[in-house]
């Protein structure tokens, strides 16, 4: 199979989810500018979230580049990917809610870590119906950030019980990380044209 209905449908959840994000905010109670200072919470956790969503958008657009074709098991690992992005929003708004508290940050770190390994599993499976020397495999390569990922959530995870805020500076520096897509994938796209 082809890829592009598999982007189609993923492009069509991720608007849709970032649609629900913004929809979750309110706008603050008074009417001086001063009010949003008593919102901040809610509009951080809501921007963390969107340069989330965004960065799963922009990489899972920047592989699909180098995927040449698709089966069940890809199509049922992108579904996975969604599943987890799909659980954004309720994360989002307990942590904006609540805050820097154990609860909200741990529910947080689950869902990312959640996407993370849904998209391991995903590039997994992409490798399986590619040959070993494709673009994809060279663009994948070791995978370093997708690993160090997944091994950040993990810490953020176990952090969220005493210290909140070093699982939230973790999450940060997952997404800068991840800000800018891997460049090999350009290079071999570029080499191709």
């Amino acid at each position: 199979m082809k890829p592009e209905r598999m982007n189609a449908f993923t492009d069509g959840v991720i608007a849709i989810l970032i649609t629900i994000l913004v929809l979750e905010l309110r706008p603050p109670e008074g009417h001086d500018l001063a009010d949003l200072v008593d919102e901040k919470g809610k509009l951080l956790a809501y921007l963390l979230s969107f340069v989330f969503v965004a960065i799963y958008w922009v990489n899972h657009h920047h592989l699909m580049q180098v995927v040449h074709r698709v089966d069940g098991r890809t199509l049922w690992a992108n579904i996975h990917l969604l599943l987890w992005l799909s659980l954004t929003p309720i994360a989002t708004a307990w942590l904006g809610e609540a805050g820097a508290e154990s609860g909200p940050v741990a529910a947080y770190a689950i869902v990312l870590l959640g996407c993370a390994i849904a998209y391991t599993l995903l590039t997994l499976s992409l490798l399986a119906v590619h040959e070993p020397g494709s673009q994809l495999a060279q663009a994948i390569g070791s995978d370093r950030k997708g690993k160090l990922s997944v091994a950040a959530y993990v810490v953020a995870l176990a952090c969220s019980f005493f210290v909140p805020w070093v699982s939230i500076a973790l999450f940060v520096a997952v997404a800068m990380i991840w800000f800018i897509p891997d460049r090999r994938v350009a290079r071999i796209v570029a080499d191709d044209s």
